[in-house]
């Protein structure tokens, strides 16, 4: 069982202990899938107003769900297509602020309102994203795209063993 402590008293807080307990979960685990499963439950569980979290995987140049918590998803997303897409394409993380503005937005949950799509690379192959919807607008900042860059940094290599 594991057992961390997150501390929320800053962001930069959050994010440090979130990357110890990442590094926890997944060091000493080959498996792609457990990782990501045990990645996605510790974002739920610590970082607050979310409505889904979770990955998508690079399948043969297509997004195919993977590991997640919230409400059932949309299986299979293009390259190129919505936010998750845009990421993947540009390998860019995509930051948005209202994602009823985002041309060619997928609503697989209409309750969604702001996104953060972070993509995961390892020795220049594309993985998949990390995907973070909440309802609220404007939910993600700058401080929260560079605390899940961070952690899909240590993620990567272990997804790609």
């Amino acid at each position: 069982m594991y057992d961390f402590t997150i501390t929320a008293e800053s962001k930069s807080d959050l994010y440090r202990d979130l990357e110890s307990a990442l590094d926890a979960l997944t060091a000493d685990e080959p498996d792609a899938i457990a990782n990501m499963a045990n990645v996605s439950a510790l974002i739920w569980q610590y970082l607050p107003d979310l409505n889904w979290a979770g990955f998508y995987r690079n399948v043969n140049d297509e997004l195919v769900l993977g590991p997640f918590q919230g409400k059932a998803a949309c299986i299979r997303i293009p390259v190129g297509k919505g936010v998750c897409g845009a990421a993947a394409q540009t390998r860019e993380t995509q930051l948005v602020e209202d994602v009823h503005a985002f041309p060619g937005h997928i609503a697989c949950d209409a309750a969604s309102r702001s996104e953060l799509v972070v993509p995961i690379v390892s020795q220049g192959e594309l993985i998949g994203v990390l995907d973070l919807d909440s309802p609220s607008p404007a939910r993600f900042d700058a401080g929260d795209a560079a605390g899940c860059e961070a952690l899909m940094r240590i993620l990567a290599p272990r997804l790609a063993r």
